[in-house]
C-alpha cells in the first residue's frame, strides 16, 4: 500500500515526541551522545547493505560485481551538479526562511525544535528513496526503519526544544507524500534495472548520512542528491534508437 510507511514514519515521530517530553528537562549530553552514535552506526550498515545487493551477485558459487561504474559515475556527475547549483545552500537558505515564517507565532523554542527536527527527518536519503521505493516495489522496509531512527531521534530532539519537535510530523507527512505520489506516475516507466539502480546509488546516500550523523558535516550528501538523476538517465539513453 502506497503511503502506509509514511503513516507508520509520521505516527512513530508523534509517538517518539511523546515519549520525549516527559525528558523535558533534558537528557545528559553523554546519553543524548549515544544515541545519536546508534543511529550514525544503523544508518551506516544499513546504507552497506542496500548497496551491496546492487555491486554484487552470486553467481553459481561465485560472488561477482556489477553496476560498479554505474554508482561511481553517478556520484561524480551527480556531485558536480549538485556543487555546481549548491544544493546544500539553497536547502540552509529554506530551513531560515521557514524558521522566520513560523517565528511569527512568537514561541521561538517550539519553533527551533519544529525546524531542527523537520531538517534532520526530511532532508536526507532515506526521505526520498524510501516513499518512491515503497511506491514502485510495494517495499516499506526503508520508511519502517527510517521510521524507528526518526522515533529515537525526536525522543532527544523533543527532550531538549520541547513539542516544537513534534509537530515535525506534519513536515514528514507532507514531503514523503509528495515523493510517494511521484513514484506512483512513474511506476509505469520503470525497469527492474532502473530500480536496482537507484536503490543502489540511494543507499550510497544513505550511507554517507549515516556517516554525517557521527562525523556532522563531513560529506554534503544533499550536493550529491543529483546522482539519483544519473541512472534515469542512463536508462533512457539505452532506449534511443540508433542511426545505424
Amino acid at each position: 500500500m502506497s503511503g502506509l510507511g509514511t503513516i507508520v514514519n509520521v505516527i512513530a515521530i508523534i509517538v517518539g515526541g511523546c515519549i520525549g517530553l516527559l525528558f523535558k528537562g533534558g537528557l545528559k549530553e553523554r546519553f543524548r551522545d549515544i544515541l545519536v552514535q546508534a543511529c550514525g552506526l544503523a544508518v551506516i550498515f544499513i546504507g552497506a547493505a542496500g548497496a551491496f545487493e546492487m555491486i554484487f551477485t552470486v553467481e553459481g558459487n561465485k560472488l561477482t560485481s556489477g553496476s560498479t561504474m554505474l554508482i561511481v559515475i553517478s556520484l561524480v556527475l551527480g556531485g558536480l551538479v549538485g556543487e555546481l547549483i549548491n544544493i546544500e545552500k539553497g536547502l540552509d537558505s529554506i530551513g531560515e526562511k521557514l524558521k522566520k515564517l513560523v517565528k511569527a507565532g512568537g514561541d521561538n523554542k517550539f519553533v527551533d525544535g519544529f525546524v531542527t527536527a523537520s531538517l534532520v527527518f526530511c532532508v536526507g536519503a532515506m526521505a526520498i528513496c524510501g516513499p518512491i521505493d515503497e511506491a514502485l516495489t510495494g517495499d516499506s522496509t526503508t520508511l519502517y526503519i527510517k521510521s524507528i531512527l526518526d522515533m529515537i531521534m525526536v525522543m532527544v530532539l523533543a527532550s531538549v526544544y520541547g513539542i516544537g519537535a513534534l509537530f515535525s510530523a506534519l513536515a514528514v507527512g507532507v514531503y514523503q507524500g509528495i515523493f510517494t505520489v511521484f513514484g506512483v506516475f512513474i511506476a509505469d516507466f520503470m525497469t527492474d534495472s532502473l530500480i536496482v539502480s537507484l536503490s543502489g546509488v540511494g543507499s550510497v546516500l544513505i550511507f554517507a548520512v549515516g556517516v554525517n550523523l557521527l562525523w556532522p558535516k563531513k560529506i554534503r550528501v544533499g550536493n550529491l542528491l543529483p546522482a539519483l538523476l544519473v541512472p534515469v538517465i542512463w536508462e533512457a539513453i539505452q532506449y534511443i534508437p540508433l542511426p545505424w
